[in-house]
């Protein structure tokens, strides 16, 4: 085994918190952008943020997201997604990977999404999610739940709420170890066409609370600019978007304090 690899597995495990041990991860560079302020917005990446908002896709639509983290590819992250809408609304498939030969997760979603009205959307997710641990750890597995609503207050206004793994799904014998349940609440301010204001709490079972704030401007016709902050732990984050017809391309970083650079891409594709 390359010493290299085995020191970034040693200086990045106290860090997987932050974005694994089973938790669920966020996806889209457009996300990453905005601090991961999203429980309240529509793309084809509410596929991990809040299935709700993918009633609001009329086309199919696939996408794809990398993650550079900490400018280590061992220890990257990768996802693919896909959005069907059919007359009763608009069913979603999600896989994701993230790790390494020493540790790994992958989650494998599929989302049902339905509009009542103009005004509300609800959406869940079934999951099957897997950890291994090598050097003889093995392999753990679960199925876990999530749904999500989305309201429209007003016009200007949005209000969202997420609740992932409600049940605490059963990670390991062990000191009865469970997956996290992970609730977040939301609210975007739409000021006009082209700005978005979005704040967001997470509350994990097992960690402190999370606040997200999150901006994004559209600066030309075909051009957004995303900057968004987290705190526990403290992440500034950035990005851009690029629309071109029906291919979108958003490029972001999250920078940690110690860590450094995360960059990420993502790109989707509307039928």
């Amino acid at each position: 085994m390359a010493f290299k690899t085995i020191a970034i597995f040693i200086i990045s495990l106290p860090f997987f918190k932050l974005f694994a041990g089973n938790d669920n991860p966020q996806l889209g560079a457009r996300a990453a952008g905005m601090g991961n302020a999203t429980v309240t917005l529509s793309d084809i990446w509410s596929v991990s943020h809040n299935q709700a908002g993918l009633a609001f896709l009329k086309k199919p639509t696939i996408g794809y997201y990398y993650e550079n983290r900490f400018l280590l590819k061992d220890i990257s992250t990768k996802a693919l997604a896909f959005a069907l809408p059919v007359k009763s609304g608009v069913f979603g498939f999600s896989l994701n990977y993230s790790g390494f030969s020493l540790y790994n997760e992958s989650k494998l979603g599929l989302a049902y999404a339905k509009a009542f009205g103009e005004k509300l959307t609800i959406g869940m997710q079934m999951n099957y999610m897997s950890l291994r641990i090598a050097e003889g750890y093995g392999k753990k597995s679960s199925l876990t739940a999530e749904i999500g609503i989305q309201s429209k207050l007003t016009d200007e206004l949005t209000l969202g709420a997420h609740v992932f793994n409600p049940t605490q799904a059963k990670l390991a014998d062990y000191n009865n170890e469970k997956s996290p349940a992970i609730m977040r609440l939301g609210l975007d301010y739409k000021f006009n066409k082209k700005v978005i204001l979005a704040i967001e709490t997470q509350k994990s079972s097992n960690e402190k609370p999370i606040l997200k704030l999150g901006i994004e401007y559209q600066i030309f016709e075909t051009i957004y600019l995303r900057a968004g902050i987290t705190n526990n732990p403290t992440l500034n984050t950035f990005g851009i978007g690029i629309i071109r017809k029906a291919l979108l391309l958003d490029f972001a970083s999250s920078v940690h304090p110690v860590l450094g650079f995360s960059p990420k891409i993502s790109m989707s594709y509307s039928f």
